[in-house]
């Protein structure tokens, strides 16, 4: 017999013709073409939507720096050379009446160098560092700190805001870069701070009565 029609047999004796076999190749190739970009963009906010948790642990984690430390504690934004979003560093400083604790003065700790109290005999404590690289880029998000671009924040040993400081950021916002807000499937979001050191997240584009809507 001869080897194609021996072999259209075959197919048609295993429930499929060559024409039909071909048929749900092509299928399963426009399905895949449009399937991974829609996967792709959904990975991209669900990476979004997880940055505003990203930024609020670093607020968390200074403030409760400074209260387990009783210490002067700070947050740190400093941008990531491969994101281009925001890595956070939280420092910690231990106030003297000759050095204390401010944007210009005081010994704070590095990812490197631990500072402790001088009546402490530890090892003492070093910055704690999150890096951005896995959040989207900005070209899918945008990530704006304020009220005034401050990218930073101090804590008292009491866990407060330092108001006697006058860098003070006390807002993250986090919104789809522009021209993807379509594609990436993710809402504008805030991650607020008080001045009591507690960090919230809510929605600035929330109905008014909508208790997730950001204070003014």
């Amino acid at each position: 017999m001869h080897p194609i029609r021996a072999a259209m047999r075959s197919l048609r004796a295993g429930g499929f013709t060559l024409v039909e076999a071909m048929i749900a190749l092509a299928i399963m190739a426009i399905m895949l073409a449009v399937g991974i970009p829609r996967m792709s963009d959904w990975l991209a906010a669900t990476k979004a939507n997880a940055a505003g948790g990203f930024y609020a642990e670093g607020f968390t984690l200074a403030r409760a720096q400074a209260l387990s430390n009783n210490s002067a504690s700070r947050l740190v934004l400093g941008r990531n050379t491969v994101s281009g979003q925001y890595d956070w560093q939280v420092d910690v400083c231990f106030p003297t009446q000759d050095a204390p604790c401010s944007e210009t003065s005081g010994s704070w700790s590095t990812a490197s160098a631990a500072v402790k109290a001088a009546q402490d005999t530890g090892d003492g404590v070093k910055s704690v560092v999150r890096s951005a690289e896995s959040l989207p880029g900005t070209s899918r998000l945008s990530v704006t700190p304020g009220p005034d671009g401050d990218t930073a924040v101090y804590f008292t040993p009491l866990g407060w805001v330092d108001t006697r400081i006058a860098t003070r950021m006390m807002r993250i916002d986090l919104a789809p870069a522009s021209g993807a807000g379509a594609a990436n499937g993710f809402r504008p979001s805030s991650v607020v701070l008080t001045l009591a050191g507690v960090a919230a997240r809510c929605e600035p584009n929330a109905a008014l009565n909508d208790s997730r809507r950001c204070p003014e």
